[in-house]
């Protein structure tokens, strides 16, 4: 029954709200009659039926779990919980000149990305370890330059508060909520060793209950383990989990591939309050 329900929530969810595109009203209002009104005027018949069938699964997990319909929440950290504070070719352009770096901001953006959707040689997984190997790489065929201390200055920067920003400035409320409610929380990110400190110094650590790291769980995002670790961290079943990532692919599809529910950020939800709400977990203003 629960698979059955899941498998529901799949398309009902991201059709649903695209179509009603109700979610601007936060929380689990989208499932509302108006909602269902405006649907109706977009999509017809097809998604008042998407409508329909999101709000029976919302109804299903309230009648298994209670009003708050899931007992721990994972999230993704670059993209969803925290972002580059600049972006990745400025950076690598402005602490590259003194090293060379001749480059264009436009073409260091074309190489980066050239080089990070080919398939890494070097291991199974990215990022291993430290992740300085791939990283190396990375830097090297977006810039040109191989200096060692450059690369260096660049993987440090990235250590620091200075190069990331959160995604979400009320973030902290919202946890500091879900976590009173009972509700677990976990990271889980493709990243190397250096998340748990780049957390730390981002003061957001103390929101998690466990962090899944791919470089320490030796299994990356859509491979269902490092959700599964996830879970079992947080001493949770993944049908009692949620896991809210940006990237489709990795995020959605790989949580589910584990058994979890999902969302993809900036379209099923656009802030952690609206995360919060549709767990059903109210966040004091």
């Amino acid at each position: 029954m629960a698979a059955a329900a899941t498998a529901t929530l799949r398309s009902a969810t991201a059709a649903a709200a695209a179509a009603a595109r109700a979610r601007k009203g936060g929380g689990l209002r989208w499932l509302g009659t108006a909602a269902e009104a405006e649907a109706e005027r977009e999509g017809g018949a097809g998604a008042r039926w998407e409508l329909s069938a999101a709000r029976e699964y919302y109804d299903y997990r309230k009648s298994v779990y209670g009003d708050v319909t899931h007992r721990a929440l994972l999230v993704d950290a670059v993209g969803t919980l925290v972002v580059p504070a600049q972006p990745t070719a400025k950076v690598y352009k402005s602490i590259g000149e003194k090293y060379g770096v001749k480059y264009s901001e436009d073409e260091i953006l074309a190489r980066y990305r050239r080089a990070y959707e080919q398939p890494w040689g070097g291991s199974r997984l990215r990022y291993v370890d430290d992740g300085r190997p791939f990283w190396q790489h990375i830097v090297t065929s977006s810039t040109g330059c191989s200096d060692l201390q450059y690369f260096e200055e660049l993987y440090q920067y990235y250590m620091t508060e200075k190069a990331w920003k959160l995604c979400d400035p009320d973030a902290e409320n919202v946890f500091k909520a879900l976590r009173k409610a009972g509700v677990k929380t976990a990271v889980v990110s493709n990243f190397d060793t250096r998340l748990r400190p780049l957390l730390h110094v981002l003061k957001c650590d103390h929101w998690f209950d466990a962090v899944a790291v791919s470089a320490e769980v030796a299994a990356e995002k859509p491979n269902p383990t490092i959700f599964l670790k996830a879970c079992e961290s947080l001493g949770v079943k993944p049908e009692e989990a949620v896991h809210v990532g940006d990237d489709r692919r990795n995020d959605i599809w790989g949580a589910r591939d584990a058994g979890c529910d999902a969302w993809l950020w900036g379209s099923d939800v656009h802030s952690f309050k609206e995360v919060a709400e549709r767990i059903g977990v109210e966040v004091a203003k």
